[in-house]
């Protein structure tokens, strides 16, 4: 199996290589991992312009010979190609399997909006690279669903409804926009990483006010990691702000997630029962 490694965002690490590689060896044997050159390119902020950015994503995902897509990483950048890429993309695209999270939140939206291909939050190739260690077993979730579709890997709590995931932020800036996907009847899976927690009530406020979300099941609590700190500090506990905006919503808050930017990141693949 041919899986693209491609960084429509931020430029990736090539230390990840050999680990990756070697790993996936070892563990998927059956696995052709390919990473496109454009993975180590930089252009400011970027991995190179917004052009070649997403002409290294055409070139992956139109190519019959590959089977999945893996976003190297993530970082800013994924939603400046939306509109070179969707219009583009042909029958094999539509037959393929795309994995990531973070900011390739946009994308897999994007990708679920228009049917295109099986997509699914969770680890990429740069998770390989945790400083605390098991790297392994976190690429391992994303690997296995790819390659062989395996189960253990995959969200403990999914099964009951059609689910998609995505960072809070992420999902705060697709709503009112054409690339939110319709997820009438899902559960709608969040984690957050690096804001301060008024900014998370306030994309909370965003999520439980947008009439693009009338219609889902539910919402659950990923991991909300890296939090910084604001002054007056915040007082407010996050589970009581989930009850609330999810009662302002008029949907059940649903417990928590095992997602989010830790090692214990699960996939969601989008829409499964």
């Amino acid at each position: 199996m041919k899986i693209g490694i491609v960084a429509p965002a931020n430029t990736a690490n090539p230390q990840m290589v050999a680990p990756m590689t070697a790993y996936a060896a070892l563990a998927y044997p059956e696995v052709d991992l390919v990473f496109h050159p454009q993975c180590w390119e930089s252009d400011g902020h970027f991995a190179g312009p917004d052009a070649r950015r997403a002409a290294a994503f055409l070139e992956i995902a139109n190519d019959p010979a590959f089977e999945a897509v893996w976003f190297a990483r993530g970082g800013y950048g994924s939603n400046r190609i939306l509109e070179l890429i969707m219009p583009q993309l042909n029958d094999a695209a539509r037959r393929k399997k795309y994995v990531g999270y973070s900011d390739m939140g946009f994308m897999l939206g994007a990708l679920y909006a228009r049917r295109i291909g099986r997509v699914a939050h969770g680890p990429m190739p740069t998770d390989i690279l945790r400083s605390s260690g098991g790297g392994d077993a976190t690429v391992a979730r994303s690997l296995g669903w790819i390659a062989r579709g395996e189960r253990q890997g995959l969200e403990p709590g999914l099964g009951k409804r059609p689910a998609a995931a995505f960072n809070l932020a992420i999902l705060g800036s697709l709503i009112g926009t054409p690339w939110l996907p319709d997820l009438t009847d899902h559960e709608l899976l969040i984690e957050e990483v690096s804001e301060p927690m008024y900014n998370i009530d306030r994309l909370l406020f965003t999520m439980a006010n947008a009439p693009q979300l009338r219609g889902i099941a539910g919402v659950r609590l990923g991991a909300v990691t890296g939090v910084k700190e604001n002054t007056p500090g915040w007082n407010i506990p996050l589970p009581a702000m989930m009850e609330r905006w999810c009662r302002d919503m008029g949907v059940p808050f649903l417990g928590n997630a095992e997602i989010g930017h830790t090692q214990t990141n699960h996939v969601v693949p989008f829409g499964m029962v």
